[in-house]
């Protein structure tokens, strides 16, 4: 009753749901041209996209940027490992190179997909520092800063923090079980 939990899920919710659907459409996007598209200094972006892994996250403070980095690679990867002659072939039958993301890429790589939205719900709904740093107000707090408010409020009632982390954890187990068979499949390929 002190702490407004159930407020602090629904932000966690918006934020990891809104970031996820971003997350994956732009790797998705941004993927497909380095995997399968001929440009000039392709491999050059390419490095320097790469290069920023050299500076700490501490540095900028955009904890989106670094998962979209990080698995951006899984969908570039994942991207690689479809054979051109599809997407040959659908240029001849006069496919768009959207078309040929939407129709070809997307639903073959639905592993990989399904393993960077576990990571990248996963990813924010953890997240401490990025929330702490730039949400000031209670009504905008996520479950992590909630469990921290809650866990300073009753610092000596550890059955009531270890059910509120708890409750904290069903919706990570919830995503995870629904895309098991998809992830295992985006980690063995």
């Amino acid at each position: 009753t002190k702490i407004p939990l159930i407020l602090f899920f629904k932000n966690s919710f918006k934020l990891a749901i809104i970031i996820t659907v971003l997350q994956v459409l732009t790797s998705g996007f941004a993927a497909y041209p380095f995997a399968k598209m001929k440009f000039p200094g392709k491999d050059i972006i390419f490095l320097c996209y790469i290069a920023t892994i050299a500076v700490p996250w501490q540095v900028y403070m955009v904890p989106q940027f670094i998962m979209m980095r990080k698995m951006g690679f899984l969908m570039r990867q994942s991207y690689l490992s479809i054979p051109n002659e599809l997407s040959e072939a659908a240029r001849i039958d006069g496919l768009s190179e959207f078309g040929i993301y939407a129709r070809i890429m997307l639903p073959l790589s639905k592993s990989a997909m399904a393993t960077l939205i576990i990571f990248s719900f996963v990813n924010v709904w953890n997240d401490y520092m990025g929330p702490m740093i730039y949400l000031n107000s209670t009504e905008l707090k996520t479950i992590q800063l909630g469990l921290r408010m809650f866990i300073t409020q009753y610092s000596a009632d550890y059955n009531l923090i270890m059910a509120a982390a708890l409750i904290s954890l069903i919706p990570v187990g919830v995503l995870f079980l629904s895309m098991q068979r998809f992830f295992i499949e985006g980690v063995a390929t």
